[in-house]
């Protein structure tokens, strides 16, 4: 079996003394993503390579956190984040080395790394995910919400669920938002989301999709991903809940829907750079593109991919937003100050 760890901050030092970690055919991956679905994914590699994969999760911050305090000696080969704003914050705070990579660079959409600046890109876009809206069917009329704007008119107060606005899904919408709309615009809107609260923002994506379906909200916002995945779901209960939803593609007559990134890099230090760039090669095969669609509900980021995923499919090709990873990343502290003054936890 490939070896886990899940390690606490607490435990880095001993992380790092790990024969595990001193191995050469191994690949050290620090991940904020947690989704059972990537077991097969490593697996994959694994077989593939004959390489290794000790992999820590933990959410983005701890993950930052811990990058900080290894500094040099961290054993990190490459480091996953799961949001725009995460993957140019690990940047700005020079987390990543560049890589030149002919493979990544014919696979990956340029406007799906980060820039060049003569050295090679320091990240890379894997798959694809959307801020969408889902509503009640019975409780809302879909032309009411057809926008995220729309979701801060008087018309739905009492109507709106969203989880913390300081959450990175959120945060890298509002810094789009911001860039698209201006920081006045975003303002109004941000408290005009208050007002429309059918109560505080709490819980993660599923449990604002939940709470549509029971009617405790009317509308909510979630990204595309947790909605398909109870599309697929076998359970009765889960199948009841989407029965009763309406689906919306975001802004489809202005500006289009709000399109996120996963992706990642090589760590500024790692240790096996040679395994870090053939990973991050694999993750931009056929295969595992086409598993990031099949068995995370995530859209591919290389057309050649094959998605056999008929719950993705059936949502249907959509417009999506023109704004730039580093206008949403740069866009943070001033989305956390707008909503701090809206009263937008």
């Amino acid at each position: 079996m490939r070896p886990i760890l899940r390690l606490s901050l607490l435990s880095a030092a001993i992380a790092v003394a790990s024969p595990a970690f001193a191995q050469e055919n191994v690949l050290n991956l620090y991940s904020a993503r947690h989704y059972q679905t990537d077991e097969q994914l490593y697996d994959n590699f694994t077989k593939q390579t004959g390489i290794k994969i000790n992999r820590i999760e933990a959410d983005d911050n701890q993950l930052f956190e811990r990058l900080k305090s290894e500094g040099k000696n961290s054993p990190a080969d490459v480091i996953l984040m799961v949001d725009a704003a995460r993957l140019w914050r690990a940047e700005a705070e020079e987390l990543f080395q560049p890589v030149k990579s002919a493979v990544l660079e014919s696979r990956i959409p340029a406007n799906l790394r980060s820039a060049d600046e003569g050295r090679g890109p320091e990240w890379f876009g894997f798959s694809t995910r959307a801020r969408v809206i889902v509503y009640n069917k019975v409780a809302v009329n879909k032309a009411d919400v057809s926008t995220y704007e729309s979701l801060a008119d008087p018309k739905n107060k009492g109507k709106v669920c969203t989880r913390s606005g300081s959450h990175p899904y959120n945060l890298s919408m509002i810094g789009a938002m911001i860039d698209r709309n201006g920081e006045a615009a975003t303002e109004t809107w941000a408290k005009g989301m208050v007002a429309n609260f059918a109560r505080p923002p709490r819980g993660g994506d599923t449990d604002q999709i939940k709470s549509v379906a029971t009617g405790e909200c009317g509308v909510a916002l979630t990204n595309s991903y947790y909605y398909v995945r109870m599309l697929r779901s076998t359970n009765p209960a889960d199948k009841d809940m989407v029965n009763r939803l309406g689906f919306v593609w975001p802004n489809q007559q202005t500006s289009g829907t709000h399109v996120n990134v996963s992706g990642g890099g090589v760590a500024r230090n790692a240790p096996h750079r040679e395994a870090a760039v053939k990973f991050l090669e694999y993750l931009s095969s056929d295969e595992a593109q086409g598993y990031f669609a099949n068995g995370n509900n995530e859209w591919p980021v290389v057309t050649t991919a094959v998605v056999k995923n008929p719950a993705l499919d059936a949502l249907g090709k959509f417009k999506m937003e023109n704004v730039s990873v580093s206008a949403m990343g740069k866009n943070q502290a001033t989305a956390q100050k707008i909503l701090d003054r809206a009263g937008y936890k």
